[in-house]
Parts: C-alpha cells; structure tokens; sequence
C-alpha cells in the first residue's frame, strides 16, 4: 500500500507543477495576444498619414502599377514570398495552416516561389514542400523586435528584387479571428494594385487645402512605398504573432483541463487506496482485540484445573 500511495503522490506533485507551468504559459499568452493588438491598432493613424502622401501623388498623374526598377510585373518569372510562422511548439496547428496554405495559393499562381521565412518551424514545413528558401528570420518575442525583423525582411528583399530576382511579392501569415481562433491570409504587396491606386486617388482630400509635393514626384512616391510596406509588414508580423498566442492559450486551456481531469482521478484513487489501507489496519486492530480474550482464556485454563 505504502509504495502504492507513494507512487500516486509523485504522479500528483508532478502534475501539479505541471499545472502551475501551464497556467504561467497560459497568462502570458494571453498578455501577449493584448499587446500585439494594440500595435496593430497603433498602425491606424501612421497608416493614414501614408495613405494621404499616396493619395496626392496619385492626384497629379495616371495611376499605375509601381515598381521601382520598371521591371514588368508579369504573371510570370519568380514570386517572392514572406511567410510568417512559430519559432516555439505549442500552438497547435498553427505552423501548418500557414505553411500549407502559402504552398497552395502560390502552387495557384503563374511563376515560381522564392520563400523568405519567419520561424523555424514554418521554414521546416516549407522545406518539407520543396519550395526554394532564400533564408530564414527569426521570430520576435515582443513588440519592440518586430520593427528591426520589418527592416531586415524589407532588405534582404529588396537585395533579391534588385538582382532581378522577382517583381511580385506576397506576404502570408495567420490573422486573428473573432469566431475562431485564427486563419491564413496573403497579401500582395508589389506591384501595388492599380485599382487601389485608382480608387485612393478618387477619394476626396480632407480639407480645403490641397497638398503640394515639393521634391520630384517619383522620390517621394518612393519613401512612401517603403513606407506603405513597412506598415503592411509590420501589421502581418503582429498579427501572425497575437495568432500565435491565441493558438498557445487555447493549447494551454485543453492542457489544464486535461491536468484537471487528471489530478481528480489521482487524487481518487489515492484517497481509495488510503482508505483501504486505514480500513484494513483497523480491520488488523479489531481481529487482534478480538482474540485476546480468547487467548487470555487459553493461557487460564491449566491453572484453573490445577488449582482443583
């Protein structure tokens, strides 16, 4: 009994330190998911002080498809893709939906991929595809690394692209959801889609005062593409982040209800084998009470008789 009950306390003790890990992970997850959202909400007014520089300088000409080197933004010839992902396990399926479904929508699309990645794990995933890396970035652990990845993906993109390496670029990455937890997204962030231009150009300018662009047009509109692209990278970067944690809570929240369920079946049946143990002790104690009399009156016996 007693090798029984001990075995059953170290499975306890264990799944309670188990249970305060998770609960730690659990917390944090879910501080993180809040502090990725305000980034994300944070991008709004820089974003639309963006947009308006790009809204006046679609005003003074035709807008059209951009790229910086004039390369043709074909439907064929290489793609370049960013795709968010996990560095750390314990999100579930995270890594796989957006892996498989960046594999799927550039399988779609005329050309062929070059992958820059975000995460280990997403790179192995991609790796497993066969689609060609060009190299591997590792993921933020806070809002204040997301900005120095932006500034990396930005130039060693801009390195492939120069070289004539591609002329279209899409990012990937899992965007939170208020129903469900998260689900894949992409963007195609070069060329710039022209009936974007089209409509931004359109819309009417906020006040009275109508915006002059002092230099020449095509350095400012330049600033302000890599400008609009920082911001769209950022926002992919935060929100495949929060995604992440929501998809570790939401791993962490099975993990404590199985932990739950876990350490209530131990603790019954430690509570039963201890009650057997203490039911049989006394069940020893009552048998021996019970035949001492009958002993005493054994050990009387002979005496008794010769004292007659």
């Amino acid at each position: 009994m007693s090798d029984s009950t001990a075995s059953l306390r170290r499975k306890i003790d264990s799944a309670g330190d188990l249970q305060s890990v998770v609960r730690t992970m659990k917390a944090l997850a879910a501080s993180n998911i809040g502090q990725y959202e305000n980034s994300v909400r944070a991008l709004a007014d820089y974003y639309r002080t963006v947009e308006l520089g790009l809204r006046a300088c679609f005003r003074e000409s035709e807008p059209a498809a951009w790229m910086p080197d004039r390369q043709a933004a074909s439907d064929t010839g290489w793609i370049g893709a960013i795709v968010f992902g996990s560095d750390q396990g314990l999100v579930g399926q995270f890594n796989e939906v957006a892996a498989d479904y960046a594999i799927k929508t550039l399988a779609a699309l005329p050309g062929k991929p070059q992958v820059l990645a975000v995460g280990e794990r997403v790179h192995a995933r991609l790796a497993e595809a066969g689609l060609p890396l060009l190299g591997l970035f590792a993921v933020p652990n806070s809002v204040k690394g997301i900005t120095p990845l932006v500034a990396q993906i930005q130039i060693e993109s801009e390195a492939h692209r120069a070289k004539g390496g591609y002329a279209r670029v899409y990012v990937f990455h899992n965007r939170p959801q208020s129903e469900a937890l998260y689900q894949p997204g992409s963007q195609r962030l070069l060329p710039l889609d022209a009936r974007w231009q089209r409509d931004l150009a359109k819309v009417r300018w906020p006040s009275a005062n109508l915006p002059e662009i002092m230099r020449g047009r095509t350095e400012t509109l330049r600033a302000l593409i890599g400008e609009y692209l920082f911001i769209s990278l950022f926002r992919a970067c935060a929100e495949s982040l929060a995604s992440e944690n929501a998809s570790r809570l939401a791993a962490m929240e099975r993990a404590e209800k199985n932990i739950d369920e876990l350490l209530e079946n131990l603790y019954g049946t430690f509570h039963r084998l201890r009650q057997r143990g203490i039911d049989e002790e006394l069940f020893d104690v009552i048998s021996g009470y019970e035949a001492l009399p009958q002993e005493a009156t054994r050990a009387g016996a002979p005496a008794d008789a010769g004292g007659h």
